[in-house]
């Protein structure tokens, strides 16, 4: 009988008293299931973003038609958000004992149903409460997403194909806004909302169909004691703990400013259309590119040093969106997309790479922090914009920026003192 499989790819050439068993090795680029797997997992991340950022560029519209601020509209994006980091642990535990692929099938099942519900909201509140039920179904994809590639992807390639999804989700964010755009000035926001969700459902299918079947996964058995251990040793993990700070600090910069653009750029001087404003989230493709490129910056920069250049791109783009002039600031929400997309995508693949075990709780955490950060991003930015202006709302995000760079600064530090307090020998082995 056949040794079980314990996880790692087979050594090629191993046999038993028996027959030689099939190899099994991890995708790798160039293969056939490897691009199968990239665009399943790209479809995934299309529909997360889609749905979960959907009435982000229809705020305004909302605003108008049930009669309240921009702080409360924006609890349609937050409550999603919001549902997603609280539930995104518990069910990552889950996917441990019942599978990646299943997790992400029945998440995204869930997401899409709902999705055709909530054009049918009577009033705001209710509107929030099918978004909170919609960013807690979304909560099982993106960390089963990541633990999943953690398995089944050959470990060079780990951050092109994360970084693949990450592309899904700039692409997901831009279409889903656009289509929301144009189609609420022609038909209103609960028609663009119904769009995106038949949209979704597409993506869905197109996801279950593609997907490789997971090789390397074993379940293992519910254990709550369990699970806070592993959790609990992630959050005594240093350098864990810089990436979850980088991830929540990049997305309340990202959440701050693409929550209030629309409010900014549907006023004067500027008074452009719902659709034209849907339009701009075309700048998302940027941010495609990007995510696409981290794994060649990591390899040029190193990780910190990619850090560096994603959030300094950040900060000259929210310097250049406080210009007057319209040209200025689609410019600077060009270098914020590209910025914040590029630190996601180095910071996420950093967590998966550097989680040993318990990689799902590795990662449930991490995107636990991001939609934290989107949370009070879309909030306090909104708030800033009801209080200050526009002005308000990038002083927030720059004060998220100063915190990227002093966690990274600090982990540089800290990188270079555990160096030195290295023996000779040690540091040449390490090197």
């Amino acid at each position: 009988m056949p040794p079980a499989h314990t996880g790692a790819p087979v050594i090629a050439g191993a046999s038993t008293s028996s027959s030689p068993a099939p190899a099994l090795e991890a995708h790798s680029p160039g293969r056939p299931g490897y691009r199968r797997l990239s665009l399943a997992l790209f479809a995934a991340g299309l529909a997360t973003f889609a749905l979960l950022y959907s009435t982000q560029a229809l705020l305004p519209a909302i605003s108008g038609d049930f009669g309240v601020t921009a702080g409360q509209a924006s609890w349609t994006v937050s409550a999603a958000t919001g549902a997603l980091a609280l539930f995104v642990l518990p069910l990552s535990a889950l996917s441990e004992r019942f599978g990646r692929t299943r997790m992400m099938t029945c998440s995204m099942a869930v997401a899409v149903g709902v999705a055709l519900l909530v054009p049918l909201a009577p009033n705001l509140e209710w509107l929030v409460a099918l978004r909170a039920v919609q960013g807690a179904a979304i909560a099982g994809i993106p960390a089963s997403a990541m633990a999943y590639l953690a398995e089944e992807v050959k470990p060079k390639a780990l951050v092109a194909a994360i970084g693949l999804f990450v592309a899904g989700n700039s692409i997901g964010g831009m279409s889903g806004r656009l289509v929301t755009g144009w189609a609420a000035q022609a038909w209103g926001w609960r028609a663009a909302l119904f769009t995106v969700g038949a949209l979704s459902l597409v993506c869905a299918v197109a996801f279950r169909v593609l997907l490789p079947r997971a090789r390397f996964f074993r379940p293992a058995p519910l254990n709550p004691r369990a699970v806070r251990r592993t959790v609990s040793g992630h959050l005594r993990d240093p350098l864990l703990l810089r990436l979850y700070g980088i991830g929540a600090l990049f997305m309340t910069v990202f959440g701050a400013v693409y929550t209030v653009i629309g409010y900014r750029l549907v006023e004067e001087p500027f008074s452009l259309g719902q659709g034209v404003i849907g339009s701009i989230f075309l700048i998302y493709l940027v941010g495609t590119v990007s995510s696409a490129a981290a794994g060649r910056l990591v390899g040029r920069l190193g990780r910190r040093g990619a850090l560096y250049l994603a959030v300094t791109t950040t900060a000259l783009g929210l310097l250049c969106s406080l210009s007057q002039s319209l040209a200025v600031i689609l410019l600077g929400l060009v270098l914020i997309t590209a910025g914040f997309f590029a630190g996601h995508a180095v910071a996420s693949a950093a967590v998966s790479r550097t989680a040993k075990t318990g990689r799902a709780q590795a990662s449930a955490l991490y995107q636990s922090a991001y939609y934290l950060g989107s949370s009070a991003g879309g909030t306090l930015g909104a708030l800033a914009y009801h209080w200050a202006g526009w002005a308000a709302t990038t002083g927030i995000a720059l004060l998220a920026v100063l915190g990227v760079v002093s966690i990274t600064l600090y982990g540089s530090h800290a990188a270079r003192a555990a160096r030195f307090a290295l023996p000779a020998a040690t540091v040449r082995a390490v090197r």
